[in-house]
């Protein structure tokens, strides 16, 4: 599968399964990080959601030729997956204490650490996008933006926090099977995906399960363990010093985070896009409607799809060669408020 976007040709199926794979030592455990692309470039974090890795998150949105040519082309991607969440990862040892979201957020700069790497991008996707936020709120200095998709940033309400308890229970006992399968499906996708009596399952739904049942019980109710422990970022993130691209689908169960996220950063250097009739997913139900918010917010960094700018970046990003229009939601071509991108895209 490739894309050509003028002089330039991506092969985006021999880089998405051709990424070397790192095992990192942090100060929590070992890390998996796939690394896909020229290190010499800017670096591009990104942090899968619950149960999940690079190849069941990201997957949808890196074979949009598109995107593909603008990521690739302009960054090396670093894949970093929850521990244990990786594919054949053995069972982590019950005697193995849980990590708290701050240790997570830690182990992050533990791979910065490791790859020698500055400031970076960071792309999360709902728990993941929480852990980025997280660790961009501790190492400001490391983070030059943040591409958050249905992003979780307050501590979790009662009625979360007690549906996670019999989630975990469930994992404990049954593992990724059954109701924790279906609710895991019902966390990530839309009604319209995940098919009913008259319509089937997408495709994407049904790749979803089949990885979800390969996944390590026990892994993932670490990670969930630690998610449902964590603490509000809120009144970190007027602290944060910059700029927020944050996508959520219509039908997110996180929907209201992420609108509430977007009210209380500096609104100069945010903005929120509602992707409709989607699920938290984005990534994977929608990859296609991220390709135009995600093209002007780089811009401002002086990245561009291949098409339009032919010289691939060998330094590291630097907001200080960022003019102050680019700065502003409107350079970004979206609205401080939930936009319909399917409109903008028609537009």
């Amino acid at each position: 599968m490739g894309d050509s976007s003028g002089s330039v040709s991506i092969d985006v199926e021999r880089l998405f399964f051709g990424g070397t794979e790192h095992r990192v030592e942090t100060r929590c455990g070992t890390l998996s990080v796939t690394v896909y692309g020229d290190e010499d470039k800017p670096a591009l974090i990104t942090y899968p959601d619950v149960a999940l890795n690079h190849m069941s998150c990201f997957q949808g949105l890196f074979f949009c030729p598109e995107a593909a040519s603008l990521l690739l082309h302009n960054f090396c991607v670093y894949h970093i997956t929850p521990q244990g969440h990786e594919l054949g990862a053995a069972p982590i040892p019950p005697d193995v204490p849980v990590p708290s979201v701050d240790d997570l957020a830690d182990q992050v700069a533990d791979v910065l650490d490791f790859f020698s790497l500055g400031s970076v991008m960071c792309l999360g996707v709902t728990a993941g996008a929480y852990i980025l936020t997280l660790f961009a709120t501790k190492y400001r200095e490391r983070v030059l933006g943040l591409m958050l998709v249905s992003p979780l940033c307050k501590a979790p309400s009662w009625s979360e926090w007690l549906y996670n308890k019999v989630l975990l229970n469930l994992l404990y006992y049954y593992g990724t099977r059954g109701l924790v399968k279906e609710s895991l499906l019902q966390r990530y996708f839309s009604t319209e995906v995940r098919g009913n009596g008259q319509e089937p399952e997408s495709e994407i739904v049904q790749a979803c399960r089949s990885l979800l049942h390969e996944r390590q019980g026990a892994n993932v109710w670490r990670f969930l363990q630690a998610i449902n422990r964590r603490h509000d970022l809120t009144d970190m993130l007027k602290k944060l010093q910059c700029r927020t691209l944050i996508f959520v689908g219509e039908y997110s169960q996180f929907h209201a985070d992420a609108v509430h996220m977007t009210t209380k950063l500096d609104q100069r250097y945010c903005a929120l896009v509602e992707v409709q009739a989607c699920g938290s997913l984005v990534t994977e139900e929608q990859p296609h409607a991220m390709l135009i918010p995600m093209e002007y917010f780089l811009m401002g960094y002086g990245l561009y799809r291949p098409s339009q700018h032919e010289s691939s970046p060998r330094s590291t990003l630097s907001p200080i060669c960022i003019s102050p229009e680019l700065l502003s939601p409107e350079s970004m071509g979206v609205k401080l408020k939930p936009i319909k991108t399917r409109i903008s895209l028609n537009a």
